[in-house]
């Protein structure tokens, strides 16, 4: 089992700057991957931005350039530095995680943090 707690979001004028975190607990070292996701309403939830387990990143094209995504190990937390915010940033954005466990692979998501972004 994973657990995941999210913290960090909030309500930002447009051009500011927000760092989500994600505390991640228990099966540490089944996980393979990490990720951001976010869910505007009324649209599918998308992946923003991943880390893979030798530290590779992956972007979503809208956000290259203006998230990072980061992670400490000694701290077991991932972060999602978000800079030049949009008004389309506005979602909730859930922290998720892919590990691998004796049963198979399993997905793992947060509660979830709201990030509004004003215009």
């Amino acid at each position: 089992q994973v657990q995941l707690v999210e913290s960090g979001g909030g309500l930002v004028q447009a051009g500011g700057s927000l760092r989500l975190s994600c505390a991640v607990s228990g099966s540490i070292s089944s996980i393979n991957a990490m990720g951001w996701y976010r869910q505007a309403p009324g649209k599918q939830r998308e992946l923003a931005a991943a880390i893979i387990g030798g530290g590779s990143t992956n972007y979503a094209d809208s956000v290259k350039g203006r998230f990072t995504i980061s992670r400490n190990n000694a701290k077991n937390t991932v972060y999602l530095q978000m800079n030049s915010l949009k008004p389309e940033d506005t979602a909730v954005y859930y922290c998720h995680a892919e590990a691998w466990l004796s049963s198979g692979e399993y997905d793992y998501w947060g509660q979830g943090t709201q990030v509004t972004v004003s215009s």
